[in-house]
């Protein structure tokens, strides 16, 4: 099969006149879905590029509601394109039959067994709904999956995606805008401006006088949390990471449906599944308890991530860390109590002492003490200008707000307000999940690196120095999340790490399919281990010589594999 070529559309005058009102458009979000999938795609500034390039798939993530762009899309989709919307496109439901049925707020998309069997979040939607005609007939598309009004048992609202048969191709329409509800789950939809809604049950007082990332979150305390045995609340689903998988597959298979594939760049490099990610906060320790925690992690046999604040350790102690393994991180306190400040001068202070204390040039990754975030981009624009290019703040500081609290096992480079154009962050976000100081049921980290398994993602863990020094049971509950996570694939990197992946697996630019099947590499070689997935029809051999290409499903698609080497 030849491979498709798929294009997105982000009208810039659209996006100019929404930025101009101060509306945002995360719509573009699809960009950071599909280049951290490693899906080769071009995009488009206007309509008429697109129409002019006439790729195979258009996915109209951004664009106006006037008529003559509507038009050419129309034209698009019948001389044989596939016109794919995360909602939107508004313009074209008349002429189709339908109308909108108004937004439906938030809610939950119920999938058939068929589709994968899974109830996940959204936060907003509208389908729509189909016109009367004059002769008494409905034009009905075809549909799946359903909507539900605010809670998982809601009132049914309309389908999750419509598809209409328009001339030679067709048009793809998700009720629900899946970048919006992605960006909403990992970031939230509104800055940290003060203190949260706490959990009616008391386990999340997040009403507590200091901002901090879960004072905005976007899933909700009753319908989204589960019950351990011991009676711990937690979140369990990576609602995020469902509505990134949904979307890829549904993408995939709309390819193979014209008879093309659509090759994209596996997650982790060849032999690693899923990734451990432990990182350590100093809070106020010293050279006795990091030498606690360097003898346990080497009893355990992982790296760590030690992110640091004052008092500093010692020089002698920084290099036995480094030394085995581990990174050297930051860990900014914006906390008053503690002489702290919401400032980048108190960021970059902070950060050039830690560096004078480590005797380092470069610091990679930062996580803030007990996640104090305010506003919306103003910490990763301090990031972007202070040399850290990962960030692992958005976390959970509370008991019952553990687990996938923004919906992700992913990292991503996370979207600006609209007062900065919606642009992406040139920073890796890598959220945690699960900490020691919170004294959760140590039963919690199965799920949650089931959780994790499950999207091939990152399940990140946060200890402290001071408690695996003077708590026996939290050294006990790090060697269970080691063994833990041994015995269900996962394989431990550092946060550097993660994020030095991350932007290498990017450079990987696939161009086309050759002779032999195999994707054609276009630039970032010399990958070693790098996976490219190809998706095949069911009636193709998805096995191939040589051994090392294999047949594995991804994205709920038949796929072959084909393993980079040096030379590719």
């Amino acid at each position: 099969m030849n491979m498709a070529k798929l294009g997105v559309l982000l009208d810039e005058n659209a996006l100019w006149q929404r930025h101009s009102l101060g509306i945002n458009t995360f719509e573009r979000f699809i960009v950071e879905i599909l280049g951290h999938a490693g899906i080769p795609f071009d995009t488009y500034a206007s309509v008429q590029e697109a129409a002019e390039a006439a790729p195979d798939l258009l996915i109209a993530a951004v664009c106006g509601s006037d008529q003559p762009g509507a038009d050419a899309l129309w034209t698009y989709a019948e001389r044989g394109g596939t016109l794919i919307a995360y909602g939107g496109l508004n313009a074209l439901a008349r002429k189709l039959g339908y109308a909108r049925s108004g937004e439906v707020g938030k809610g939950y998309a119920r999938l058939t067994a068929e589709e994968g069997g899974r109830t996940m979040r959204f936060l907003s939607a509208e389908p729509w709904i189909p016109l009367v005609s004059g002769d008494g007939t409905v034009t009905i598309a075809a549909e799946e999956g359903k909507l539900l009004r605010g809670r998982p048992d809601g009132e049914e609202a309309g389908p999750l995606v419509q598809r209409f048969a328009v001339g030679a191709g067709m048009l793809e329409r998700w009720s629900v805008p899946i970048p919006h509800t992605i960006v909403g789950l990992q970031q939230g939809l509104s800055p940290v401006l003060a203190d949260g809604v706490p959990a009616p049950d008391g386990t999340a007082a997040v009403n507590d006088g200091v901002c901090k990332a879960d004072d905005v979150a976007e899933i909700d305390w009753m319908w989204d949390r589960s019950t351990t045995e011991a009676g711990d609340r937690y979140f369990p689903h990576a609602y995020a990471d469902d509505w990134r998988e949904m979307l890829i597959g549904a993408l995939l298979r709309a390819t193979l449906a014209k008879g093309l594939t659509l090759p994209f760049v596996g997650y982790w490099p060849d032999g690693v599944r899923q990734v451990a990610l432990l990182s350590l906060d100093s809070d106020h320790t010293q050279d006795m308890e990091a030498d606690t925690t360097l003898r346990l992690l080497r009893e355990c046999g992982i790296p760590a991530t030690w992110c640091m604040m004052a008092p500093w350790y010692s020089r002698d102690m920084y290099e036995r860390i480094e030394a085995e393994g581990h990174e050297l991180a930051f860990h900014y306190n914006a906390v008053p109590a503690d002489g702290g400040a919401w400032s980048e001068e108190t960021f970059a202070a902070q950060l050039e002492a830690m560096k004078l204390s480590a005797f380092k040039e470069r610091i990679v990754s930062n996580k803030n003490h007990l996640t104090r975030i305010e506003g919306w981009g103003e910490l990763y624009r301090w990031c972007e200008r202070h040399g850290i290019e990962s960030e692992q703040s958005r976390g959970n500081s509370k008991k019952g707000s553990v687990g996938f609290l923004y919906g992700t096992a992913h990292p991503y480079f996370p979207l600006s307000w609209a007062d900065e154009e919606n642009r992406f962050y040139d920073v890796l976000q890598i959220g945690f999940h699960y900490g020691d100081f919170l004294q959760c049921d140590s039963s919690l980290i199965g799920p949650l690196l089931d959780e994790a398994a499950r999207v091939e993602g990152v399940a990140h863990f946060v200890f402290h120095q001071i408690h695996i020094d003077r708590k026996a049971f939290i050294r006990d509950w790090l060697r269970e999340y080691a063994r833990v996570a041994a015995a269900k694939g996962f394989t431990f990197w550092t946060g550097s790490r993660i994020n030095e992946w991350e932007r290498t697996r990017r450079r990987i630019r696939i161009s086309g399919i050759g002779p032999d099947g195999n994707a054609v590499i276009a630039s970032g070689t010399g990958v070693p281990g790098a996976v490219v997935w190809i998706p095949v029809g069911s009636g193709e051999q998805a096995t191939a010589a040589e051994g090392h290409k294999t047949e594995s499903v991804r994205f709920g698609v038949r796929c072959r594999k084909q393993l980079l080497s040096e030379g590719d």
